[in-house]
């Protein structure tokens, strides 16, 4: 059935429309999630389901030791005197015994020690991540991490850009036409030119196509079309209907603006940055 549509396409965009839709229908056969957020643009930043175990459990004893501080205070209210008696639930203690603050110091200590003890595994975890993902990172992209360890990730607390100027701004910086100045040296160069035998036609072959794609990695973020590579490769009978469009595409010194068009990220350098960044634009 691919193959009926591959034939029929008249061009990339229309080949690529129909490997998306045909990558769509498998994952929906297999029952394979299909993700409608679109292209993701930071880090994944999922936390473990024990951390957040933790850091519940680290929020309930904080609200424990509140009402366990406010009972030794003299705060006798219902909802205080309720929670102090499901503390001490399974003990001896009364809260009508004479030694009854020295029983809530304890407990209040006790909740302060796990407490201790858990922000240590949390911070243990946390430095283990980041040690293992600079090592990975080293091995990768050494400059990378360099600028990393300089330059800090900042999550900015103030207002945004305004995308509408932002958009303007770029706009008005890259669709300008540029005119360049011909000067004497051109012609020169061009004479200079005239005599280099040029390149022989290259021509493109499924061959080609499929060792293309076999070096591209899998699942890596895709572009505009949002098809994965994975899908490039398992589709073998799309590779002669790409090599010939992409051979027509290459005759006709023509693209389409799929392969043209690309993702702009506002990346503000500093704090500072992001914070002045609608100023910056507007001026």
């Amino acid at each position: 059935m691919l193959v009926t549509y591959l034939e029929a396409s008249r061009d990339l965009c229309e080949t690529d429309s129909i490997l998306f839709g045909a990558a769509l229908a498998v994952c929906r056969i297999i029952g394979a999630k299909v993700s409608t957020a679109g292209r993701a643009t930071g880090h994944s930043s999922a936390i473990p389901a024990w951390r957040r175990r933790i850091e519940e459990r680290i929020a309930k004893a904080r609200a424990l030791i509140g009402r366990l501080i406010c009972f030794r205070s003299g705060n006798n209210r219902p909802r205080i005197v309720r929670t102090v008696r499901m503390a001490f639930a399974g003990t001896n203690v009364s809260l009508s015994q004479p030694n009854i603050t020295q029983k809530l110091t304890e407990r209040i200590d006790d909740l302060k020690q796990r407490i201790a003890a858990w922000g240590k595994r949390i911070r243990r975890y946390t430095e283990r991540s980041t040690r293992f993902n600079q090592n990975r990172l080293f091995q990768s992209d050494q400059k990378r991490l360099y600028e990393s360890l300089e330059r800090p990730m900042v999550s900015g607390t103030g207002p945004a850009p305004n995308q509408a100027d932002t958009v303007a701004f770029w706009r008005g910086l890259w669709s300008e036409p540029v005119n360049h100045s011909e000067g004497p040296w051109t012609e020169v160069v061009a004479s200079q030119c005239a005599g280099i035998t040029h390149m022989d036609p290259v021509i493109i072959t499924p061959d080609d196509v499929a060792e293309a794609v076999r070096r591209a990695p899998n699942w890596k973020s895709p572009g505009l079309d949002e098809l994965h590579h994975y899908w490039l490769k398992g589709f073998m009978v799309c590779h002669s209907v790409l090599a010939r469009q992409f051979q027509e595409a290459l005759n006709q010194k023509s693209l389409p603006s799929l392969f043209t068009t690309g993702i702009t990220h506002l990346v503000p350098k500093d704090q500072a940055i992001l914070l002045n960044s609608t100023d910056v634009f507007l001026g």
